[in-house]
Order: structure tokens, then sequence, then C-alpha cells
């Protein structure tokens, strides 16, 4: 089997990695987004809002950055993973991820964890396919 070819997307516009991973990954026609969490990228800071509308429309927001870097918008996502701490939260995270993910939204998991980065309360990643 050959080797995989690998390309690091970075960009400013979306939060740092702060350890030993990297904003996105493209693989072939893949772009894999790691999981992003309320960072403002302006800052380095999580955002001042702690409510769940405030914090899911920042995390799409750094994720569609990071697809741009990689070539691709939101409409090429075809998998996310939401990560929230409270499954109560879903309704409010839905409506917002709503608004991104509007025509042939992706497939997606949901799920309820115990501790998020920086004790965020939601976090998300995504598999997205660059034409």
């Amino acid at each position: 089997m050959g080797k995989i070819v690998k390309h690091v997307i970075t960009t400013p516009r979306a939060p740092a990695a702060i350890g030993p991973y990297s904003q996105g990954i493209r693989a072939g026609n893949l772009l894999f987004v790691s999981g992003q969490i309320a960072i403002d990228p302006a800052t380095s800071a999580l955002i001042e809002a702690k409510d769940i509308p405030s914090q899911t429309r920042r995390v799409l927001e750094n994720i569609q950055q990071i697809l741009s870097s990689g070539g691709a918008t939101i409409d090429n996502v075809v998998r996310t993973t939401v990560f929230l701490k409270n499954m109560n939260d879903f309704a409010e995270m839905n409506r917002v991820y709503g608004e991104f993910f509007r025509d042939a939204p992706p497939a997606r998991a949901t799920v309820e964890v115990a501790r998020l980065p920086k004790d965020v309360d939601v976090e998300i990643d995504c598999i997205a396919v660059v034409e």
C-alpha cells in the first residue's frame, strides 16, 4: 500500500491548535476538521457569551474558516459529530446548527460527554468532500 499524502490545513482565521493536532487535514478529496470550541481566533480566548447558541455559532464560524482554507465550504460537509456537555442543550444547539446546514444537512452524531476542553458546553468536528 502506498503512502497516504496528507496536507495540513491552517488558518489564522480560526483558533490555533493548542496541542499536537492540526486544525484540518486534507487527504485526497477528504478534509477532516478537528473539533472546534468557542474560541475567538482574534483573541485566542473563549468567547464571553456562555450560552449554547453563541457558542455553537462561534464553533461553526471557526469550522467555516478551516473549510475555506482547505478548499471547501459548509455545503461540502458530509459528516459531523457534536459533543454536548448537557443533552438538554440539544434544541438550542440544533437551531443554530440548522442555520449553517440548511440544504442537505450532513450525517451527524450528537453525544453527551462529561467534560470538554476548557469546560465549554459544545464541540463540533466534521468531514468534508473537496471537489
